[in-house]
């Protein structure tokens, strides 16, 4: 099921991980050989005192409605997991490279899209993926931004699985450009590892992860349209009901900056003000954590009251920078992600350097015919779909299940895509058995401002039920720290 482990260099069936006998990768070693040094008892009793912690931080994730399986309310505890994701130094410095180069090509679609179309022009991407997108804002034409820059905080997706020669590589799953979430789990991960392992982080050589958020608030001020020194940011929030709340709130204290909802800011003559208690304060730089259509009664959805009126006034004035824009949904849409490799070359003149799965477009007649055929074979997910709901597993699935599914893709196939079922890799996990492989997955944090930067890590997500690919936090998964060494 899962041939690729990240600690072992060969794991046979869904067993422990500690009682195969296979060799330990050389990055882990000096992990592995603690590892097995340590007292079960207190280790458990660290896992509790993490749990203990996190409760009392608040570091939760709200789930709503039907999704609420287990009746434990609104808020869940985001399990954690001690035994840390471990890259070795060369393996990072690929990604950081292939990141880059993917989040920069990117960038220059969503641009070029807005502005002379040239890739549509040469009928790289066809015109009706883009215009026929409910993610295309047609508002955003002509718009010029900082920078050129659409998506200032890019989340991407990476799965480690085999390639054609069998060998261990990353692929990218998915592109989140609009409103990506999961960076405070990643910083809350390390504190924690850092408090309960302190002797670990002298003896193991692991990149800092800690400047994050001067790194946003650097990438969010070299956006601002205004030339102030230090231009106003702040993070707008849709309220503390939305399931990233905990993380809205954390990373406003973390960059020292106000945490407001729509209705804390107003517009006057196509500027954007902020009320406070000494009077109204320009705004120049908008983190929004609210998506499009929630953000201006005046051109988007009407009834809402989570955004300002006359946001996109100013916005389209150059008077205030909304990040990550307006309209940058249009290049994370699962069916765009395909078109990304040659996107890659059509701008960078680059081949990628990390690869994309496989994917079938359900909108394409012989690509609908395959995955009709081999349904039960595939991973099946809508093209708006997030969160892991709306998606089918096909070796997982019941036959009622299958055909279920083969109805909604029949009665609407411009809303799929389809991929195989990766044999992604898996890490050691405490689960209730004790220690055993669970498939995980990757997703660093890339920030465009005048360049492209990111911290050395990202926040690995785990699968905690056996066997299961589902690594999204409102469906079980949990959480682990990532560890890059440096070279």
């Amino acid at each position: 099921m899962h041939p690729f482990d990240e600690m072992y260099e060969a794991l046979a069936g869904t067993g422990s991980a500690l009682a195969t006998g296979a060799a330990v990768r050389q990055h882990y070693r000096s992990y592995a050989d603690w590892l097995a040094a340590q007292d079960q008892a207190a280790m458990h009793a660290r896992r509790e005192e993490a749990e203990m912690i996190f409760r009392r931080v608040g570091i939760t994730f709200a789930v709503y409605g039907a999704k609420d399986e287990d009746g434990a309310g609104t808020e869940r505890l985001i399990p954690f997991d001690l035994i840390p994701r471990i890259i070795p130094a060369h393996e990072w410095d690929l990604m950081e490279r292939g990141l880059v180069q993917r989040v920069s090509a990117l960038n220059r679609f969503i641009h070029d899209v807005y502005h002379e179309q040239e890739i549509l022009k040469a009928g790289i991407v066809p015109r009706a993926q883009v215009f026929d997108n409910a993610q295309y804002r047609p508002v955003m034409q002509g718009v010029d931004l900082p920078n050129q820059i659409y998506s200032n905080i890019a989340g991407i997706d990476i799965v480690r699985a085999a390639n054609a020669q069998g060998q261990g590589e990353y692929y990218v799953l998915e592109d989140n450009l609009r409103v990506p979430s999961g960076v405070s789990y990643m910083l809350e991960n390390r504190k924690m590892m850092m408090r309960l392992f302190p002797d670990l982080f002298a003896s193991h050589p692991v990149a800092p992860v800690a400047h994050y958020p001067d790194l946003l608030l650097e990438t969010l001020r070299a956006s601002s349209p205004s030339a102030a020194a230090s231009p106003t940011v702040v993070v707008l929030t849709p309220g503390m009901y939305n399931s990233a709340y905990f993380e809205h709130a954390f990373l406003a204290q973390q960059m020292g900056v106000e945490l407001v909802e729509g209705q804390d800011l107003f517009v006057k003559d196509d500027f954007v003000y902020m009320r406070t208690t000494r009077g109204p304060q320009r705004v120049d730089v908008i983190y929004r954590r609210v998506d499009d259509d929630f953000l201006d009664p005046e051109v988007f959805r009407a009834s809402s009251t989570l955004g300002c009126r006359g946001l996109m006034r100013a916005y389209r004035a150059g008077h205030v920078t909304i990040c990550n824009g307006v309209g940058t949904g249009v290049a994370d849409d699962k069916s765009i992600y395909p078109y990304v490799p040659k996107m890659i070359e059509f701008y960078l003149g680059e081949k990628p350097i990390l690869n994309n799965v496989p994917t079938w477009l359900c909108r394409n007649p012989e690509d609908l015919s395959y995955v009709m055929a081999n349904l039960k074979d595939l991973v099946v997910k809508e093209v708006h779909g997030a969160g892991g709901y709306g998606m089918l597993i096909g070796p997982a699935a019941t036959a009622a299940e299958i055909e279920e599914f083969r109805r909604a893709v029949l009665a609407n196939p411009d809303g799929y895509i389809a991929q195989p079922t990766l044999s992604l890799s898996s890490c050691p996990t405490y689960v209730e058995a004790g220690i055993a492989p669970r498939h995980i997955d990757l997703r660093p944090f890339v920030l465009s401002g005048k360049e492209v930067q990111m911290v050395p890590g990202g926040l690995t997500r785990v699968a905690l039920k056996e066997g299961s690919l589902v690594v999204n936090s409102s469906q079980g998964g949990g959480t682990k720290d990532t560890w890059v060494l440096e070279a």
